[in-house]
């Protein structure tokens, strides 16, 4: 696969029908596979611990909600 300056180039090239081909089929890429390794990465790597802590002093505090009020459920 060429660079992304490749492939710019290669599509500056093509006809206003290609490029909307193109766009069309781009935007159907899943990038949410690369959101998650990301995440699972930052949380193996205790990059999110703050996260769960903060949320611990919040339920110590009183200052959560059950998830069924939240979500409207009853």
């Amino acid at each position: 696969m060429g660079t992304v300056v490749e492939i710019i180039e290669a599509v500056k090239k093509l006809t206003s029908n290609q490029k909307s081909e193109f766009l069309s089929k781009l935007a159907k890429i899943d990038f949410d596979d690369a959101w998650d390794k990301q995440i699972e990465a930052d949380a193996n790597a205790g990059r999110l611990d703050f996260l769960w802590e903060e949320a611990k002093e919040d339920i110590k505090k009183g200052q959560t909600r059950p998830l069924d009020e939240v979500l409207g459920r009853d």
